[in-house]
């Protein structure tokens, strides 16, 4: 089965350069490893001349956000023009076990969305990571399965599906249609890709044997400085899907006085400047005198 390895881009370039050589490590290598470049021009020099070759597919910025679904699908689309029958994606902080591809090779079908386990590494010791030592040193994600070795379970909640690390055939992927662009920036994209993969019909499966390693970088909980698209992706899931996806973000801002929830129309809405950076009021900020309202969703179709 023709495999390709389609990962994301945007600076964490010592990371990339790590995923690289453990897809060279593999037990399996990629037949084709095509990396998305965000608007970063520094990653076709940084990879070119290692191994596995590197496919490296450029795409702009989605009003100055990363347009992470955009970039999946370019990916896949360059990927599966040339003759891919698996895809596996696989976050740029992720390195693959020795048996990643192997395992998602072993156990794809048709009609099935494939997560394999991911564990967590501290941070990097003095010298660095070893790819030999990852596996000994890295801690499971306590709300994911983490499934045996040759292990396969079956219909998995597709709220659960996240995307550091899975894989589909190309006709599943076909089934599916790919994500949804209108979201842009950080969150949800992944959620209503799984959600239109349990609409269309196609399973979720945990996969034993083919594990990631997902290096450390320092982050903030909450994420604070995704709240603006947080709050605009959130509401974009809500108007396809009826409800909201990041809950738990959402009432721990609402803790910290960040957003507020308007019952009489579901919404969610920031109380302040949102997480731009540069001090201006979010898209969807809540109004000061005013309730049943809605944030204008005008905004929600761009970079499709």
């Amino acid at each position: 089965m023709r495999t390709a390895v389609i990962t994301l881009a945007a600076g964490r370039h010592p990371h990339l350069l790590l995923q690289q050589d453990g897809l060279d490590r593999g037990t399996r290598r990629p037949d084709h490893y095509v990396i998305v470049s965000m608007a970063d021009p520094a990653i076709a020099d940084l990879v070119a001349r290692r191994r596995p070759a590197a496919d490296v597919v450029t795409v702009p910025l989605a009003d100055g956000r990363l347009p992470l679904a955009a970039a999946r699908n370019a990916g896949a689309a360059r990927a599966l023009a040339a003759g891919a029958e698996l895809l596996v994606f696989l976050d740029v902080d992720c390195v693959p076990g020795a048996t990643l591809l192997e395992g998602y090779a072993r156990a794809a079908r048709d009609g099935a969305l494939l997560c394999g386990t991911v564990a967590y590494l501290p941070p990097p010791p003095p010298d660095g990571y070893r790819l030999d030592a990852l596996a000994a040193m890295a801690v499971p994600h306590p709300a994911r399965p983490a499934p045996a070795d040759g292990t396969v379970v079956r219909g998995g909640d597709h709220r659960l599906f996240w995307s550091l690390s899975f894989a589909l055939t190309a006709r599943t992927w076909e089934r599916v249609g790919g994500f949804c662009e209108d979201y842009t920036g950080y969150g949800a994209e992944d959620t209503d890709f799984a959600a239109t993969a349990a609409r269309r019909g196609v399973d979720l499966w945990w996969v034993g044997g083919a594990p990631a390693h997902h290096q450390y970088h320092p982050t903030r909980r909450p994420p604070v400085r995704h709240l603006d698209d947080i709050l605009r992706n959130g509401a974009l899931y809500k108007r396809r899907w009826g409800s909201w996806p990041m809950e738990g973000w959402l009432r721990d801002f609402e803790a910290l006085g960040l957003v507020r929830h308007l019952p009489d129309t579901d919404t969610w809405c920031a109380t302040g400047p949102g997480g731009r950076g540069d001090g201006s009021a979010p898209a969807s900020a809540c109004p000061e005198r005013q309730t049943g309202y809605t944030p204008d969703m005008g905004d929600m179709t761009e970079g499709r």
